[in-house]
């Protein structure tokens, strides 16, 4: 396990159990509810910050709804920039 791995999981133990002070679970439970929690948690912010980026760049369009929650597609008249780009990645 990478040090920063581990690291991330003492901080997303005790995060929990400061919150949760009579929280107690199994390996099993601790993985599924407190660990998943908090990796939703930080891949919401990281996803966030990347469609962002995405739209900036106008590789996506972004439009809210009527119920106010922000829809995302791809922008078809940047397809070529995008398989482009997908393709330098590789």
């Amino acid at each position: 396990m990478c040090v920063s791995d581990k690291a991330q999981i003492t901080q997303d133990v005790l995060s929990y159990l400061a919150k949760n002070s009579a929280a107690q679970d199994t390996l099993e439970g601790i993985i599924e509810w407190w660990l998943l929690e908090q990796k939703i948690k930080r891949q919401t912010a990281e996803v966030k910050e990347v469609l962002d980026d995405l739209a900036a760049r106008k590789l996506i369009v972004e439009y809210k709804t009527r119920d106010s929650r922000t829809h995302y597609r791809v922008n078809r008249r940047k397809e070529k920039a995008i398989l482009a780009l997908l393709k330098r990645e590789d």
